[in-house]
């Protein structure tokens, strides 16, 4: 459910979903969209309140790590290079109620 409400904030911005949960032994990416000629890689993390720093705090370094060698793997596998093709890793916070989320979506987050 949280993925869906990042996914269409994300289009109402002009995002352009590519992929959704992309998955490889490395990790997981929630949603792959298109922003432009730019692949745009989405970190969604919801939590019901800011307590413990909140659904950012959620996303440790550890994390971090794993998506970028998911991302790099994605990209080996579509033929893309990595140094080459215009790419960023946003993440997208949900907090609060579930039905009608606080949204905070951080361009190249990591």
């Amino acid at each position: 459910m949280t993925e869906s409400f990042a996914e269409q904030y994300l289009s109402k911005q002009g995002l352009i979903l590519i992929e959704r949960n992309f998955h490889s032994r490395q990790g997981e990416v929630d949603l792959i969209m298109l922003d432009g000629n730019t692949y745009v890689f989405v970190e969604v993390k919801y939590r019901k309140s800011k307590g413990f720093g909140g659904a950012i705090a959620a996303i440790s370094a550890s994390k971090q790590k794993k998506v970028k060698h998911c991302i790099t793997f994605y990209l080996h596998q579509r033929g893309l290079n990595e140094y080459n093709t215009p790419c960023r890793i946003d993440v997208v916070t949900l907090e609060g109620d579930i039905v009608q989320p606080q949204v905070t979506w951080l361009k190249n987050a990591f």
